[in-house]
């Protein structure tokens, strides 16, 4: 991106120079001068009729306006009686009543009297005639005569009768300001005849994308592009939240483009919400142009926090005016953490409810001095009670939120949580299900058919990559019921077994193939082995290769490869066979390894190197006996669909 041309900047804008622009403050400090300048309440009432209340909030207490039920009836289909003609009753003497005449049906107003002696047929719901305070079940009769029953079961006085007002009574408050309006208060307001109420007006909101690197998604992704993930995701949450999402666009980094949508967006919204261009850089355009729309203008650019450090907040002429940072994570964590709140307070909605537990961190999770770390977390049982798996995709994961259960916080003076440590995980749904299943190890797509099945079963799933002996491990602490492993043993020549600790033992899962992967056509892969290209590869300085992380499988037979050598390359180490492929096909390396399936899925070239067992180490608890007999015969069913995938089942 180049520097874009000078422009006449207002007064807000002309105060902000490079020198000021992320002027970092606390967390805290944030939060308070957002507030202080926007000082967020309901923005006004309309009048919203029932089929539309759903979601809503209330915007004054709502007072019944009659009885509900309006009369007395009856809760069983029976006869209407007085209590004390049939006090007596019983199978061995039974009381004969005479019949009225009427029949009331629910619905009908009855015109006769129930006197001495005397019964009325009633349906479940028909008013109570006069004289008459109990209902006999008609289970409890038989005809006598053409004109009379028999009743074999004495009543007490009020029995199957719902009196007036006994579900709700006149002047009761149905529901208090600040309720958000369900399914369940939308009945009581038709039980009571109310066909609307005033609610809090939803805040319009205006949600931007911003950045010349962005593509829509149904459209075809051009090179050094990326969908725009933050644009749907931004305006869900802001849904979520009660606001309306009354605009939405993505635009280049282009000034006249994005002050044209800007000043359109905060005339006609109650809020502007952007992504993207607030990261420290001459040819951000966000941030100098907020400034032009009104004053106090921006009041924090530049947070503490990790992620988030970049987030840019202003309130422009009574409107707040966002600017979350690009990377998904650290926009929704920013969003939901700092914007959320006050859009919330804007839409009459009390506080997002928040649930905590504690749980011990299995790993140690290191963190940046002088900023306050958030970091997702997913949850999983193990002897001692929860523990929390970091789950590290950094700034630009898409999935991370997914994935997680919550978040822990690491505070700015430290320099991490060491495992072992009591956390306190904020869930992001107060409504916690621990996994049925934890699946923790090596990852592979064929696992994914596996994880279908289960689903199927209705079990809840946890994958965690954690590679194979990063699984083990959890294996062994007890904080997973399988470990999916790949690991060969030299000394043996065996896959997997030698590696299992008392108490696990290995269900087989199946064969797949890894090999040398590069792109099709180079020259100095044809011909050869995988060892012997490898070997050639070696002594040319120019070719670059791409590693996988410490612990996983693939990397045991990579260092078999190299023999101790250290190629350009080889501390680029993702930790999944898709990263290692696209890194080979788009040309930021030449080779590395990864499973046929997946150079295949990227139109690779392929040297065989090792066909190997890709099998579950499974815990031995009993109590985890129903959850591991579930996993087996989920990976019986999925056999044919993982063959399907391009592997061979054992």
């Amino acid at each position: 991106m180049t520097e874009p041309p000078p422009f006449p900047l207002g007064a807000s804008a002309r105060a902000i120079d490079q020198e000021q622009f992320l002027t970092v403050v606390s967390r805290e400090e944030a939060i308070a001068r957002f507030a202080a300048a926007l000082v967020p309440r309901p923005l006004g009432v309309e009048r919203v009729g029932l089929a539309d209340l759903l979601g809503r909030v209330a915007a004054a207490a709502i007072h019944a306006p009659v009885d509900a039920p309006p009369f007395d009836r009856s809760t069983m289909d029976g006869f209407a009686v007085r209590a004390a003609d049939v006090a007596g009753a019983s199978p061995a003497r039974p009381v004969r009543l005479a019949l009225t005449g009427e029949i009331v049906a629910a619905g009908v107003s009855p015109s006769r009297a129930v006197g001495p002696g005397l019964a009325t047929p009633i349906a479940t719901g028909g008013p109570i005639p006069r004289g008459a305070d109990a209902v006999a079940m008609i289970e409890t009769t038989e005809p006598d005569g053409e004109a009379a029953i028999s009743v074999a079961r004495a009543v007490a006085p009020g029995q199957n009768v719902a009196f007036a007002g006994s579900d709700i009574a006149r002047g009761q408050t149905l529901i208090h300001a600040g309720v958000v309006i369900g399914s369940r208060e939308i009945g009581m307001l038709a039980a009571v005849g109310l066909a609307g109420i005033d609610v809090f007006r939803r805040p319009r909101v205006a949600v931007l994308s911003t950045g010349d690197e962005l593509v829509q998604p149904g459209q075809a992704l051009r090179p050094a592009a990326i969908y725009d993930s933050n644009g749907p995701i931004v305006a869900a949450a802001v849904a979520e939240d009660g606001c309306e999402v009354a605009m939405r666009l993505a635009l280049p980094d282009d000034m006249e483009a994005l002050r044209a949508a800007l000043r359109r967006a905060h005339a006609d919204c109650d809020a502007v919400i952007l992504s993207g261009g607030t990261s420290k850089g001459a040819g951000d355009l966000t941030y100098r142009l907020i400034g032009e729309l009104g004053a106090p203008g921006i009041v924090v650019h530049g947070v503490a926090l990790k992620p988030g450090k970049p987030l840019c907040l202003a309130v422009c002429d009574g409107k707040p005016v966002v600017a979350l940072p690009g990377f998904p994570t650290s926009a929704m964590f920013t969003f939901h953490d700092i914007v959320a709140p006050a859009l919330r307070r804007m839409a009459g909605l009390p506080p997002r409810q928040e649930t905590e537990v504690e749980a011990t961190i299995p790993a140690r999770i290191p963190s940046e001095l002088g900023r306050t770390e958030f970091v997702m977390t997913a949850l999983a049982r193990s002897g001692e009670g929860l523990v929390a798996h970091a789950v590290g995709k950094g700034s630009g994961a898409v999935t991370a939120f997914a994935q997680a259960d919550g978040f822990v916080a690491i505070d700015a003076l430290s320099d991490a949580l060491p495992a072992g440590a009591r956390a306190t995980v904020k869930l992001f749904s107060p409504h916690l299900r621990i996994p049925d299943l934890v699946i923790a190890g090596s990852h592979c797509v064929g696992l994914d058919a596996v994880a279908g099945r289960l689903a199927q079963a209705g079990l809840a799933t946890r994958i965690l990559a954690l590679g194979s002996l990063g699984g083990l491990q959890a294996l062994k602490r007890g904080e997973a019921d399988i470990a999916p492993i790949h690991l060969l043993d030299e000394a043996s020549g065996a896959y997997n077994a030698p590696f299992l600790s008392e108490g696990m033992r290995l269900v087989p899962g199946w064969r797949r193939l890894q090999g040398v992967v590069f792109r099709a056509g180079d020259a100095r892969f044809a011909g050869r082995t995988a060892v012997e290209a490898v070997a050639a590869i070696l002594a040319d300085g120019e070719a670059i290769m791409v590693n996988r992380n410490q612990g996983a499988g693939t990397r045991t037979l990579i260092e078999g490869l190299l023999q101790g050598a250290r190629p350009a390359g080889y501390w680029n180490q993702p930790r999944s066979h898709n990263a290692v492929a696209a890194s080979v096909a788009q040309g930021r390396a030449d080779w590395g390894v990864a499973i046929r399936p997946i150079a295949d899925a990227f139109g690779l070239g392929f040297l065989p190197l090792a066909d190997e067992h890709y099998d579950f180490a499974v815990t031995g608890d009993p109590a985890r006996a129903a959850a591991v007999a579930a996993f087996e015969a989920a990976l019986a069913a999925a056999r044919a669909e993982i063959a399907a995938a391009g592997f061979t089942p054992a």
